[in-house]
């Protein structure tokens, strides 16, 4: 109200995401929380229940029930999931329901460190920096620069006359091949690994070099053939003599993204996405459906846009600017949707150029504060509102959006963060200034409140799910568009009365020439089917009535 000052919004330290990761149809953020699909563990929650809203993973494993870990990081595979506490510890879910600590990265000495004489740093611990889950493998990057990996990853060989092929690895093993060397990041699809290193043995400004190994049947390494790769080998776009600084990079299936700037010196932040590998469903941006075994442009991306975040899903990509911008390409519109989902109405296919996904509408595009994009098979999330905030869309089978809904979103959704235990917590501890108070209160009662209270908070939300989607249902109906709070007109809130001839006249006036004639064309359809229908009726009864003239009368 006028005169009125705004009251700023506080936030709390403890619901802001610092790091976030997708799997095939699982998602982690960190506060390590999960939600999606829990076969095999995935979720490490000690279920394999599948999760419609982000639940906290249960992180003090077998005989380490008396340490709490303070963790920096989560990443994803297909069907397993990664992370890093206190720099030092690995956990990973694998066929498990809880998480388990990485034994052998505690007894091991840095590669780095295993070339220097000196004994008291060969005994140094290892130290992981950053980890990394893709299909049915898992990398690491230790505090100096070495890569480690161990699942299903290719095996290396002695001869160039050995058949590529793959090696089950149980513990972490380092890759020899950049000894000497760091490697800064590091990505990986189903069997295929894309690694930026330094050129020299520390990084310095652009000297990254841009290496890619393991399967390359769909020209997904970007060395020119279909040739597979044992051992790693640089990609010649992205060496040490190009103009190109790769800075990151992503895989999906059977593709790969790399974001570059131009080498110093420069006058501006200006990326360029280049793709490669498989091209079937429009994943590499090129404005085709063809593969392409090099590097190219992504067509149609903004010009002088610094992109922060790319990511990829099975079959389609996305990737953030700095102001904001979403855009993705692939699979169903870039939706990544799989083949048997697609659009009801007249507006599907893949997507072979980018198309950028809306913030609020054409008069709201973009996303506010973006921090990271993160790609599952077939659904797609984003941090935001610097990190304060989810949205998700795609595929929503087994509640993998976190909207507590478990369907599909063609549009952005807010995923429910902070969880609604969390929100709990926070009123019950703001509540009691004084510790010894909680005794007093009774510890137990209040525990049975608050589970009470959890539950009916579930089961209000589930019914609340149900009405938005059906007054989501309606309004895409009428006014071709998905409902969103802020279509809500103010008179509704002040007086619980809804003009629709109103609001309908309001749409078309404000519509362009495209937008009408897509309603046109929905109506026409619907209009279409109502006429069918009652055709169908009209003939029904004029069979019945020609039935029962022409039965025998009964003597």
């Amino acid at each position: 109200m006028e005169g009125q000052e705004e009251t700023a919004v506080v936030r709390n330290p403890a619901h802001k995401i610092i790091s976030l990761a997708a799997g095939e149809a699982h998602t982690l953020a960190l506060s390590v929380y999960s939600w999606g699909r829990g076969t095999f563990g995935r979720l490490g929650n000690g279920s394999e229940q599948d999760e419609i809203m982000p639940v906290p993973v249960k992180l003090q494993s077998e005989g380490h029930t008396d340490k709490s870990f303070h963790f920096v990081a989560v990443s994803a595979g297909a069907y397993h999931s990664l992370a890093l506490a206190d720099s030092q510890l690995g956990f990973d879910g694998g066929n498990v329901s809880l998480p388990r600590q990485l034994n052998g990265f505690v007894e091991l000495s840095s590669l780095q460190s295993l070339g220097v004489d000196s004994e008291e740093k060969s005994k140094t611990p290892l130290k992981v920096s950053a980890i990394k889950a893709g299909g049915m493998m898992s990398l690491a990057i230790d505090n100096l620069g070495t890569l480690w990996m161990w699942g299903n990853c290719p095996h290396p060989t002695s001869s160039p006359d050995e058949t590529f092929s793959f090696a089950s690895i149980s513990s972490p093993v380092p890759v020899y091949d950049f000894y000497g060397h760091t490697v800064v990041k590091v990505a990986c699809g189903n069997e295929h690994i894309v690694a930026l290193v330094s050129a020299g043995e520390t990084h310095k400004g652009d000297d990254f070099v841009c290496y890619a190994w393991g399967n390359n049947n769909h020209g997904q390494l970007g060395l020119g053939d279909r040739e597979s790769r044992s051992q790693p080998q640089i990609i010649s776009k992205f060496s040490e003599e190009s103009p190109w600084a790769p800075y990151d990079v992503a895989c999906g299936a059977h593709h790969t993204v790399v974001l570059t700037l131009k080498k110093r010196p420069r006058d501006t932040l200006e990326s360029i996405c280049w793709t490669f590998g498989q091209g079937d469903n429009g994943q590499l941006g090129q404005g085709t459906t063809q593969n392409s075994f090099l590097p190219e442009r992504v067509k149609g991306l903004p010009e002088h846009a610094y992109f922060v975040s790319v990511d990829c899903g099975l079959f389609h990509t996305c990737i953030v600017s700095s102001s904001g911008e979403v855009w993705s390409w692939g699979m169903e519109r870039g939706l990544g949707l799989c083949p048997d989902v697609s659009f009801a109405g007249i507006d599907h296919g893949d997507a072979i150029l980018p198309i950028q996904i809306p913030y609020d509408g054409p008069s709201r595009p973009k996303f506010p504060g973006p921090i990271e994009v993160v790609c599952g098979a077939a659904h797609t999330v984003l941090v935001a509102d610097d990190g304060y905030k989810l949205w998700s869309w795609g595929r929503g089978r087994s509640g993998v959006l976190g909207d507590g809904k478990g369907n599909d979103s063609y549009f952005p959704t807010m995923v429910l963060w902070p969880p609604l235990s969390e929100d709990f917590k926070d009123g019950l501890e703001s509540s009691v200034e004084d510790p010894k108070k909680v005794e007093e209160m009774g510890v137990v009662g209040t525990e049975k409140k608050l589970s009470l209270a959890m539950e009916e908070m579930k089961l209000l939300q589930s019914k609340l799910s149900s009405m938005e989607r059906y007054a989501s249902i309606l309004h895409g109906s009428l006014f071709g568009k998905p409902f969103d709070e802020q279509d809500v007109p103010s008179y509704l809130l002040d007086s619980g009365n809804f003009d629709i001839a109103k609001e309908w006249d309001n749409m078309l006036e404000s519509s362009d020439l495209k937008e009408l004639r897509r309603l046109e064309m929905f109506y026409r359809n619907m209009l279409g089917g109502v006429k069918d229908k009652l055709m169908k009726r009209k003939i029904k009864e004029i069979v019945r009535e020609c039935l029962q003239s022409s039965s025998p009368m009964p003597y």
